[in-house]
C-alpha cells in the first residue's frame, strides 16, 4: 500500500467517502515505492485519491511472514486461548482464495482435535491459538503453512485457504512439568478468570478427590466416602499434600473439576504412601476444588500483629526445614522477607526487633541454599547480613562454611578468623572449624598427589591408562565416601536454623558436622549430590 493510503485510511470511519490530496513523495513518487507503474504513469504529480470505506474487520498478523492472517468476525469470550496439549471443539469450513469450497461446514457436530498433534494444517491451528472461547474468524493461510493433515487434503497449485472457524469450546489441559508425565485435564469449568482467580499464592484450600491406581483405575480413596463426606482442607506450601496434587490444585479456578495424572515421584514415592498403593505407583486423581481462603493481608496491621503474622509463617518454615523440604522452607522465609519490604518501624525499638528477625530470615534462605547445595546462593544471603553487621558470627560461620564446601580455603579461613575476633563465645567454634578446615586442605592436596602420582613418569601412550585408573579411583572410592559423608550430614540433627532455640546457638560436635549438603533439587526430580574438590 501506498504511504499516503496507509496514513489516510485508519483516519475513516465505515461507509465514508473522502478525497486524499497526495504529494509525490507520499504515494508513487515515493523513494521506496512498494508498488511499481509503468513510465508513462504522472507520479512526479500530485495525485487525489477518492476512497470509500465499505468495511473493515479486527485483523491480526499471527506469522511473521503474512502467511497467516485472522480476521476476527465475532469476539469470544475471557482472553484464554488454546495451547497444546488443549483439546479442541470448533467448526471448520474452508474455501481457496477464489472462492472454491473444499470443507464445507458439518451439520452434526464440531471437528474435535488436541492441540499440537497435527490434527489440523499448521498454519490453522497457529490462527486458532489466537482465538478465545466462542470466537468466530476467518484465518488466511497460504501454501507454506497448509500442512498435510486428517482434516483436508489440499491439491498441489493453492496458493491459499480461507479458513473460518468457531471456536465452540477447549478443554484446558495442562503439561505441568512439560514431558509428558504430570498432565491436569479440566473436566468441568469453574468461575472466574484463569489464572488470576486460581489459588496460586499458599492459601487454605478446600477440596473433594477421589484417588485410583492409574494401571486399573481402582479406587483406593475417596473424600465423599471414606472422609465421612466431609473435603479435605489444607494449607498449600507446607508438603501436606503430594507435590504432584498441590501443583495442579495452584492452577484450578473454584468450582472446577479436573483430573490430573500423575508418576510416582510427585505422588507417593516421596509422600507418606497409603497401604494398599505398591510403591513405583502412577496415580490419577478426581480434583474438585470447592474453594480456597488467602492469608490475612498486612495492610492496616499494626507493627506487634505484623511481627506475629511474620512468626507464624517463620515457625512453619522451620518445621519444613526439620522435614528435609528445604525448597518449601526457603518459599516461606522468602515470602516474609518480600512483605518485609512494605514493612516500616516506627520507633528504635521497632528497628531493632525488625532488624534481627530480618537478619534471622536471611541466614535461615542462606542455610536452605547450602542444604541445596547453591553455596553461592548462600553467600549471597550472608552478605547482606554482613553488610549492614561485620561481626554477626553467624552469618561469618555460614558463609565459611559455604566457602569450604565450594573448596575456597582462604575465603573460608578468613571468615573463621574474622568470627574469632568478632565474637570471644564463638572462639571454641571457630576454632574447631579452623581445624577442620586445615584438615580438609590436608585430605584434598593428599588425594590431588596420589591423583596425579607417577603420571608424568609413564610413556605417552600410557597417559591415558593412567587417567582411565585415577578415574576410577575417584569414581569408585573418593565420590562414593564423600557421598557417604554428606549422607550423614544430612541426617545430622544440627541442622542450622530449623527453629529458634537452633537459631540462636551454633553447632558444637564440628567433627561430626564438617561436611555440609551437597544436594541439588532440579524441579523436583530427585536427588543429585556432589563433591566440589
Amino acid at each position: 500500500m501506498i504511504l499516503g493510503l496507509l496514513e489516510g485510511i485508519p483516519t475513516m470511519l465505515k461507509g465514508e467517502v473522502a478525497m486524499f490530496k497526495m504529494k509525490p513523495q507520499m504515494h508513487y513518487g515515493e523513494e521506496d515505492c512498494p508498488l511499481s507503474v509503468s513510465s508513462s504513469f504522472p507520479k512526479e504529480d500530485e495525485l487525489h485519491f477518492e476512497i470509500e470505506m465499505l468495511d473493515f474487520f479486527k485483523a491480526k498478523v499471527v506469522s511473521n511472514d503474512f502467511g497467516v492472517v485472522k480476521k476476527v468476525i465475532n469476539e469470544g469470550q475471557g482472553w484464554e486461548s488454546p495451547r497444546e496439549p488443549y483439546e479442541i471443539k470448533a467448526w471448520i469450513s474452508a474455501r481457496t482464495g477464489d472462492g472454491k469450497v473444499i470443507l464445507a461446514r458439518t451439520t452434526g457436530e464440531p471437528y474435535f482435535f488436541t492441540f499440537g498433534k497435527s490434527e489440523v494444517p499448521k498454519g490453522l491451528e497457529m490462527g486458532i491459538g489466537t482465538m478465545t472461547r466462542g470466537e468466530k474468524a476467518v484465518i488466511f493461510v497460504t501454501s507454506q503453512y497448509l500442512t498435510p493433515s486428517p482434516l483436508i487434503t489440499v491439491e498441489d497449485g493453492i496458493e491459499e485457504v480461507h479458513f473460518e472457524v468457531e471456536l465452540v469450546h477447549f478443554i484446558q489441559v495442562r503439561d505441568m512439568l512439560g514431558d509428558g508425565r504430570l498432565i491436569k485435564r479440566r473436566i468441568r469449568d469453574g468461575k472466574g478468570d484463569f489464572p488470576m482467580d486460581c489459588p496460586l499464592h499458599d492459601s487454605l484450600l478446600r477440596v473433594h478427590y477421589k484417588a485410583m491406581l492409574s494401571e486399573d483405575k481402582r479406587v483406593f480413596y475417596d473424600t465423599k466416602v471414606d472422609n465421612d463426606g466431609q473435603p479435605l482442607e489444607f494449607q498449600s506450601g507446607e508438603g501436606l499434600v503430594p507435590e504432584g496434587f498441590e501443583m495442579s490444585v495452584r492452577l484450578m479456578l473454584p468450582g472446577e473439576i479436573a483430573l490430573v495424572t500423575c508418576p510416582p515421584d510427585y505422588a507417593y514415592d516421596k509422600f507418606p504412601r497409603p497401604a494398599d498403593v505398591p510403591a513405583g505407583a502412577h496415580v490419577q486423581w478426581e480434583i474438585e476444588l470447592l474453594g480456597f481462603e488467602m492469608p490475612k493481608e498486612w495492610d492496616g496491621l499494626d507493627f506487634k500483629s505484623i511481627m506475629d503474622e511474620a512468626g507464624k509463617i517463620k515457625n512453619t518454615g522451620n518445621r519444613l526445614f526439620k522435614e528435609g523440604k528445604f525448597e518449601l522452607a526457603k518459599a516461606k522465609y522468602e515470602k516474609v522477607l518480600r512483605e518485609f519490604n512494605h514493612v516500616n518501624p516506627q520507633d528504635d525499638e521497632e528497628g531493632k526487633v525488625f532488624s534481627n528477625t530480618r537478619d534471622l530470615l536471611n541466614l535461615n534462605v542462606a542455610a536452605c541454599y547450602l542444604k541445596l547445595g547453591e553455596c553461592r546462593k548462600s553467600i549471597e544471603m550472608c552478605n547482606k547480613v554482613i553488610d549492614a553487621n561485620p561481626g554477626n558470627a553467624k552469618a561469618l560461620y555460614r558463609r565459611g562454611m559455604a566457602y569450604m564446601t565450594l573448596g575456597d580455603f582462604e575465603e573460608a579461613k578468613n571468615d573463621f578468623e574474622m568470627m574469632k575476633k568478632a565474637d570471644k563465645s564463638s572462639e571454641a567454634d571457630a576454632t574447631a572449624a579452623l581445624l577442620k578446615l586445615k584438615q580438609k586442605k590436608q585430605e584434598v592436596e593428599k588425594k590431588a598427589r596420589k591423583q596425579f602420582k607417577g603420571l608424568f613418569d609413564k610413556k605417552p601412550g600410557e597417559i591415558s591408562e593412567a587417567g582411565a585408573e585415577d578415574r576410577d579411583l575417584q569414581n569408585s572410592g573418593e565420590i562414593q565416601e564423600n557421598s557417604d559423608k554428606l549422607e550423614q550430614n544430612e541426617d545430622d540433627k544440627c541442622s542450622e536454623f530449623s527453629d529458634d532455640s537452633i537459631a540462636d546457638d551454633y553447632p558444637r560436635d564440628w567433627l561430626s558436622r564438617f561436611w555440609p549438603a551437597g544436594r541439588r533439587i532440579f524441579s523436583a526430580l530427585g536427588l543429585n549430590r556432589c563433591s566440589i574438590l
